[in-house]
């Protein structure tokens, strides 16, 4: 039988190597974009470091999600693609369109190139960001059928992003998808197992407490997820008959505070965690330095609300079974202190 072409855009990214990881695993033909064909050699070293055994089924070719250059290249032969390259940067941003305008035309550009090759299909990775943000902060438990209301209370630019670019890509495939499926996946925060020397969105906030950089921890929850199995229900919805059309949310357990993280962390890495601050901040003095600091009245309206989450769906239509979230945090933390990526005492 002749091996299927997966494309996966984005292949520097720190969910696409763990994609593609898996996907030569399991004896796919796999296509990488990069910005440029420059960058090939070091992400081949980075995916060799991660465990890599053979890179012979892996191939990158050039494209950048503002231009349409490449694409149709990129798409050439491709059985199946993993749309994963997005801008990330949650939080405080001065231009909010650096962020919703190239995620919401590169999603668009990325499924035109797929429509006329002729792709069986697309996975998408959206966010939870793109679920659960906008909403009361009551007890509602937020499944792949909820959406963030994009101007409500607490959305941010990259809220905005995430919610745009995937509506977007559903009105697409209904009006000009032709046979294209779409399948949406909308992982929590992301941890895990970092792969070369850039460290994530969400690992930065693991860097950030094993550094000692913050004083404390504010009133926060994270629902979390360990980047391998993020990689591994892509793939299953990549195959699986019953997730055409569907939107999945990838999450696992209750949301973890933020000092229990910092607690894990100390107990698991000894030495290593010296720096990991060990007092809660009040909310009272988030609110207070909220008035003089942006940053701080992004975290505002989440103070004390711990977001519910269900992953039955995507438990039961791809037999997906992720691990626990401690499992995602220390396996982040070591990886950092392995790589040398966190600040002497």
């Amino acid at each position: 039988m002749t091996q299927q072409l997966v494309l996966v855009t984005g292949g520097s990214g720190f969910i696409a190597g763990h994609c593609i990881l898996q996907l030569l695993d399991q004896g796919y033909l796999v296509r990488a974009t990069v910005r440029s064909t420059r960058r090939e050699a070091a992400v081949r070293s980075v995916l060799a470091d991660a465990g890599m055994v053979s890179g012979e089924a892996l191939s990158f070719v050039a494209a950048d999600l503002t231009d349409d250059a490449g694409w149709a290249a990129a798409m050439d032969g491709v059985d199946f693609v993993l749309h994963v390259a997005s801008p990330v940067q949650p939080g405080h941003v001065e231009d909010p369109d650096e962020l919703i305008v190239p995620a919401r035309e590169g999603t668009l550009r990325v499924l035109r190139a797929a429509r006329d090759a002729g792709v069986s299909r697309l996975v998408l990775t959206s966010a939870f960001h793109a679920v659960g943000w906008g909403h009361p902060h009551d007890g509602h438990v937020f499944t792949d059928d909820d959406w963030t209301i994009v101007d409500g209370p607490g959305v941010d630019a990259y809220g905005v992003s995430k919610t745009l670019a995937e509506r977007a890509a559903w009105d697409f495939v209904k009006a000009e998808g032709g046979s294209l499926e779409l399948t949406t996946m909308l992982p929590v925060a992301v941890m895990g197992p970092i792969m070369g020397h850039d460290i994530s969105g969400s690992n930065h906030l693991i860097q950030r407490i094993l550094d000692g950089d913050l004083p404390g921890y504010p009133n926060l929850f994270f629902p979390i997820v360990d980047v391998r199995d993020v990689a591994a229900a892509h793939i299953l919805a990549m195959t699986a008959k019953e997730a055409a059309g569907e939107r999945f949310l990838v999450s696992n357990g209750p949301a973890v505070p933020m000092k229990e993280i910092g607690d894990l962390i100390r107990k698991s890495l000894g030495e290593a965690a010296a720096n990991v601050p060990t007092r809660r901040i009040p909310d009272l003095v988030v609110r207070t330095g909220a008035k003089v600091s942006a940053q701080m009245r992004e975290i505002v309206p989440d103070l004390g609300y711990a977001r519910k989450t269900s992953n039955e769906k995507a438990r039961r239509l791809l037999g997906w079974q992720p691990r626990g979230p401690e499992e995602a945090i220390i396996a982040a933390a070591q990886s950092l202190v392995a790589k040398g990526l966190v600040k002497n005492k």
